[in-house]
């Protein structure tokens, strides 16, 4: 990697999980700097996102491993008939693990989960993505997964070898770009837009990565919440304005920022 090179893996989080988020993907694609996209098999919005991704198969894909259900009012469920990791209700938990400040929210880690249905599920997931997608590269995990449990890691890192989707990030010298600063979810989506243009200009030569979760502001995404995270619409929406904005795309292509995929790190492809 020369001294002066500026390299940057802007990756799209939950394709799959709505409509609205399945558009915005693709338009970060095509029309901005995102160029690896993660996808969730137990979404509702699963068929249509295969679909799209198919319609533009240069966009590079990868497995995104899902395992909670963060939404109030809106849910999926595990592909298999898996018990352990599901609610009352048939639904995965909505977190791995409690949050501060939230004692009473149901999470995976206290529910009595077993290895067998982990890697059931996880495997159920894989197939389907590998079948309706061939093109993926690699894989992450939606929400994280519990890495510091030992039989939860060992089970990921099996699989990820097994299916051939490992992609190191570290191994190539890919740090985080926080390219919203750290309190992203406060900021207006004209504020997303004036802060990546700050954060580009300033961005050291490198390996970046720069990660987050596009969708449009619609009557759908306004219904999509949490407790801690209510204004989702109004905050995806800035994401994709700010991948597509004429300001940003100009600023990459002046400082001769380099736009990867996993792909394009996985198959050597880096300056």
């Amino acid at each position: 990697m020369s001294q002066e090179t500026i390299t940057l893996l802007v990756r799209a989080d939950d394709i799959g999980f709505c409509h609205s988020a399945n558009l915005a993907c693709i338009d970060v694609f095509q029309n901005g700097i995102c160029r690896s996209v993660e996808l969730m098999a137990p979404c509702p919005w699963f068929p249509e996102a295969v679909t799209l991704l198919h319609a533009n198969p240069s966009f590079d894909v990868g497995v995104h491993l899902t395992m909670t259900s963060e939404w109030d009012n809106y849910k999926w469920g595990p592909l298999t008939d898996a018990r352990s990791i599901v609610t009352a209700d048939g639904y995965f938990y909505p977190r791995f693990r409690k949050r501060d400040g939230y004692p009473d929210e149901p999470v995976l880690e206290e529910a009595g989960w077993t290895p067998e249905d982990v890697e059931k599920e996880y495997r159920a997931q894989i197939e389907r993505i590998l079948s309706a997608v061939p093109w993926v590269s690699h894989m992450t995990a939606h929400m994280g997964y519990l890495r510091d449990d030992p039989v939860f890691s060992e089970i990921v890192e099996r699989l990820t070898e097994e299916y051939d989707l490992k992609v190191d990030l570290t191994v190539h010298g890919f740090e985080r770009f926080r390219g919203f600063g750290e309190s992203n979810q406060a900021l207006s989506p004209a504020q997303k837009v004036e802060t990546l243009r700050e954060n580009l200009a300033a961005l050291q030569p490198g390996r970046w990565l720069f990660v987050d979760h596009p969708a449009y502001d619609q009557p759908e995404t306004r219904a999509i919440h949490h407790p801690g995270y209510e204004a989702v619409a109004a905050d995806r929406q800035g994401v994709v304005d700010a991948w597509t904005d004429a300001e940003v795309l100009r600023i990459i292509a002046e400082r001769g920022i380099q736009l990867v995929s996993y792909g394009d790190v996985r198959h050597g492809r880096l300056a």
